[in-house]
């Protein structure tokens, strides 16, 4: 599986299957005794070890089963363990009526195929004994995550508020509190907003239909309100009165102005600055560790309303740990204080002046001479290095992709790698023997270029190794190389001028996410989760 670029993003987008008075209070005992184990089941630190009869068995005694298929010799499934197991004490401990169990599924691949997994870990949850249509597990890889991805589901999604007192306590008890204002709880919409709650674990969710809460909040029509214990302190999502309520539009919302107008980046804030899914992003690199660079802190939190929702400001302290950040915009810490400007869809990157200080109205200037294609953006590339073409593998540059790649006499096989990618670092050793094989072919060149510290104008690499052939002779013609990466396999696609012969199959490894943007990767925010089946 090759290295994702794919963030961790708020899974929203589900169909609405619980109304708000169904089940127990996610906090409250269900006042029946906890189900118990059927016997002849093994049992590991909570969790059920199952197997293709027992699983069938498992789901005859219990409601609620969360399945995961792991893999022994997976290190995500490893990590996750105890996780896991910590969840199924946690909801032991709660009275919760969810059982967790785990099936090997190497070792029981009848059920693996049954439930189409093709990477471990897969978890999936299973309702009333429906084998059918389990639904995939979609929240946090934590203990507390995976907790409460499941009382929302066991559970109501949003609790009910009767009086004043119920929505003051509800919004004062956690920085963001999503509230349905609905007229009427049996509209179309109050479902989309159950629906959207349910997977929404960083925020707490209420509805109420009633009218001295509307007034209290000065709310004549149907809204969903977002409260935050920051920024603007509130954020009202009209619901349209012909449509009704939008999932799409309403998680969009709802993650634009659940954001801080500025965010420090770091491990923990970096899944959600890409899941907002907001495209431009503003960074500000200063040293923490200085008085006079926190100083213009505020100046550019004062920029940001009004870019609301269309540039994210973001704060990158250059004495942490964000040495990848600063290789990504070719920058050395010495240059703080300072200004980048990226699209994260195209990874265009923009500078300010030389010499521009950060001000509310210089900081508002740049934002919108970027946005207006006043200013154009700049790529990176490394030095050439001296000895670029003197071992077996060339190095390639910015600076000398194109005289390379284009060069009408010869035959050019380049990996575009990343310094930090296993994958990159798998198949080194066959491309060096590939070098090798082809040293003395005139007409033929093996390249790498390092394709995180480098940008080219001819095409964006959105997933790392990527490699590319660049046949001899005019037009510029470029071949994406997607079969075996093995030295044997390698070889026929060159003799065979740039095509592997038609009785070869080209087989990879089916990976379980689709590469996403390249701008996401080169930050390393966001790594799979999961690996394939066929990385055993």
């Amino acid at each position: 599986m090759d290295c994702q670029l794919l963030p961790v993003l708020l899974l929203l987008l589900l169909k609405a299957s619980v109304l708000w008075g169904q089940g127990s209070g996610p906090h409250e005992p269900s006042g029946e005794p906890p189900e118990q184990v059927p016997q002849g089941v093994p049992e590991e630190d909570g969790v059920l070890v199952l197997n293709g009869s027992t699983l069938t068995l498992a789901l005859q005694e219990h409601s609620a089963l969360l399945v995961e298929f792991y893999a022994p010799w997976c290190g995500h499934c490893k990590a996750l363990a105890p996780e896991y197991s910590k969840a199924a004490k946690l909801l032991a401990a709660e009275s919760v009526r969810v059982t967790l169990a785990k099936v090997d599924g190497p070792a029981a691949e009848e059920l693996a195929q049954e439930f189409e997994v093709t990477g471990y870990p897969t978890i999936k949850f299973f309702r009333d004994g429906n084998r059918t249509h389990p639904e995939d597990y979609t929240g946090p890889p934590k203990a507390e995550g995976i907790v409460k991805w499941l009382m929302r589901r066991v559970g109501p999604s949003a609790s009910k508020l009767e009086t004043e007192g119920d929505a003051q306590a509800l919004i004062e008890a956690q920085d963001l509190v999503v509230i349905g204002f609905f007229q009427d709880l049996q509209d179309d919409s109050v479902a989309t907003f159950l629906a959207l709650a349910r997977d929404a674990l960083d925020m707490t969710f209420g509805l109420t239909d009633q009218p001295q809460l509307f007034q209290k909040f000065g709310l004549t029509k149907d809204t969903v309100v977002l409260f935050k214990k920051f920024d603007e302190g509130r954020a009202d999502f009209p619901v349209d009165e012909e449509l009704g309520l939008d999932q799409a539009d309403l998680s969009r919302f709802l993650l634009t102005h659940s954001m801080h107008l500025v965010t420090e980046f770091n491990s923990e804030t970096s899944p959600k600055i890409f899941a907002a899914r907001i495209l431009n992003h503003l960074l500000l690199f200063i040293n923490q560790r200085l008085a006079s660079h926190r100083e213009l802190l505020e100046d550019f939190r004062e920029a940001a309303p009004p870019f609301r929702g269309q540039v994210l400001f973001v704060v990158v302290d250059v004495a942490g740990d964000n040495d990848h950040v600063l290789q990504y915009f070719g920058m050395k810490a010495q240059e703080a204080p300072t200004l980048r400007f990226v699209n994260i869809e195209t990874t265009k990157k923009y500078a300010p002046a030389d010499g521009l200080s950060v001000t509310p109205d210089s900081v508002s200037a740049f934002c919108h001479s970027v946005l207006n294609g006043e200013i154009k953006p700049y790529r990176l590339s490394q030095d050439i290095p001296p000895d670029w073409d003197q071992r077996p593998v060339k190095t390639l540059v910015g600076k000398n992709f194109e005289q390379v790649a284009f060069d009408e006499n010869k035959n050019v096989f380049v990996k575009f790698y990343a310094p930090w990618c296993t994958h990159c670092k798998e198949m080194a050793a066959a491309w060096e023997a590939l070098a090798e094989k082809y040293s003395d072919r005139q007409d033929i060149i093996i390249a790498e270029l390092d394709a995180t510290a480098n940008e080219l104008e001819a095409f964006a690499v959105h997933g790392f190794p990527t490699l590319k052939y660049f046949p001899a002779g005019p037009g510029r013609k470029v071949i994406e190389y997607k079969s075996a990466r093995d030295l044997e396999t390698l070889s026929k696609f060159l003799d065979n001028g740039g095509e592997l012969p038609v009785e070869e199959p080209a087989d990879l490894p089916k990976a379980p996410f689709p590469n996403s943007e390249v701008g996401l990767n080169l930050f390393q925010m966001a790594n799979s989760t999961t690996a394939s089946k066929e990385e055993l």
